[in-house]
């Protein structure tokens, strides 16, 4: 399982990272992934709702933008896609 995330501005790339885990994608650890994720890239966790998930889920991608974190994210959002 691998999942792209990028830190977008004004369209654009600013920082990137491919999360990868051998296990197959479970729902129920979404969260633990995302933690994983957040820390890889150095900025705060999101709030993570069901709709988040149900995107993902839905269209293989989600996006959290900058008031979904309760700290400053200093980007536009975070963007993060099921590499299939």
């Amino acid at each position: 399982m691998r999942i792209w995330a990028k830190l977008m501005t004004d369209g654009h790339i600013k920082k990137q990272f491919v999360y990868e885990n051998p296990e197959k994608l479970t729902y129920s650890h979404f969260l633990d992934y995302l933690i994983e994720i957040c820390q890889k890239l150095d900025i705060p966790t999101p709030v993570l709702t069901k709709v988040h998930i149900f995107n993902f889920a839905k269209f293989n991608h989600v996006k959290f933008p900058a008031r979904d974190f309760v700290e400053h994210l200093g980007y536009d959002h975070l963007f993060l896609e099921y590499l299939i």
